[in-house]
């Protein structure tokens, strides 16, 4: 039996190559989703205190592990290093260095913060789960295609770890969309298809009010507010589902999936949230092995970056060796 489990783990391992573009363009997604939220919130409004909270940052227990507890009092100066540390993860640049980097400084911000929201949980959780993946990722820029050899031991074991994780992470995700849905029944207004009326009249999470003159007469029909209510519910259902679909159905659902967090960021403003959940519906329902095609522009802009610093680093290691 283990050597039945063993050679079927060996063909599974051996079929695709998961080192593609494709988780590298969701890692790019996802560090970027941080670095913006970062970049356009300072420190009063991410560390500040609040009911029950009087302490900031929060570093209670293993939140103290968290880069903004280490790096206190110098708050904004950690800051803007961690914005510098996304941006590189963003590059795509040496993903076996720089995915712990990724992982911590994404914890960090979901510890130690107060001002979060869903999609810095989800951004921590799934860089966590990419760590043992960029461990195994021996590229240079995880746009890059590889030439390793499928048959070799050592790439096998690469592939059968990277997978693995692969399918916790679909596993993850599948399991967000499916609480969505369900925990929403236990309120009220989701139940009876109003909630929505609600919310895109909310002082904080409103629709713009350049949206609100076409909005306005959809809010206040009954039958359009329940079947937009009752839509996103069937939506988040049907993403939930996407963990058992056929792959043929993939592409229907990542493309549903993107409309729902797009329209999320354009009616409430949540568009560092919808860049975590594209980053997460590519890892769940894109195919490791289809890849995305570099425009050009992005592969010279690449490739100059690239020499520039083989340059300086073949410089100053020849004027260390003349010292």
């Amino acid at each position: 039996m283990l050597t039945r489990i063993g050679a079927r783990a060996h063909r599974w391992a051996a079929a695709t190559d998961p080192f593609t573009n494709v988780h590298g363009f969701a890692r790019t997604l996802i560090a970027s989703a941080t670095a913006l939220t970062l970049l356009f919130n300072d420190t009063s409004t991410l560390f500040r205190p609040g009911v029950g909270v009087e302490d900031v940052p929060i570093c209670a227990g293993v939140r103290a592990a968290g880069a903004f507890c280490i790096g206190a009092p110098h708050l904004d100066v950690v800051r803007w290093l961690s914005i510098a540390a996304l941006l590189v993860v963003a590059s795509g640049w040496r993903p076996r260095w720089t995915g712990l980097v990724h992982a911590w400084v994404a914890y960090s911000v979901q510890a130690n913060a107060l001002a979060i929201d869903g999609g810095d949980q989800i951004a921590s959780i799934l860089a966590l789960l990419l760590v043992p993946v960029t461990l195994a990722d021996d590229r240079r820029w995880h746009w890059l295609p590889r030439t390793a050899t499928p048959t070799s031991a050592r790439e096998l074991e690469k592939r059968l770890v990277a997978r693995m994780f692969f399918a916790l992470i679909r596993l993850q995700v599948a399991g967000i969309y499916f609480h969505a849905a369900v925990a929403k029944f236990a309120v009220p207004e989701w139940a009876d298809g109003t909630v929505l009326y609600y919310w895109l009249n909310h002082p904080t999470f409103a629709a713009p009010a350049w949206m609100m003159p076409l909005l306005g007469p959809l809010l206040r029909n009954g039958t359009t507010v329940a079947l937009a209510t009752w839509g996103v519910l069937a939506v988040e259902y049907a993403l939930s589902a996407g963990l058992f679909a056929a792959r043929k159905h993939w592409r229907t659902l990542l493309l549903l999936g993107i409309g729902l967090h797009a329209g999320i960021a354009v009616l409430h403003g949540l568009t560092t949230f919808a860049l975590t959940m594209f980053g997460a519906l590519v890892l769940y329902l894109r195919p490791l092995e289809e890849t995305f095609s570099e425009p050009a522009t992005v592969a010279r802009a690449r490739a100059t970056l690239a020499d520039a610093l083989s340059r300086r680093l073949i410089a100053r290691a020849t004027r260390a060796t003349q010292t």
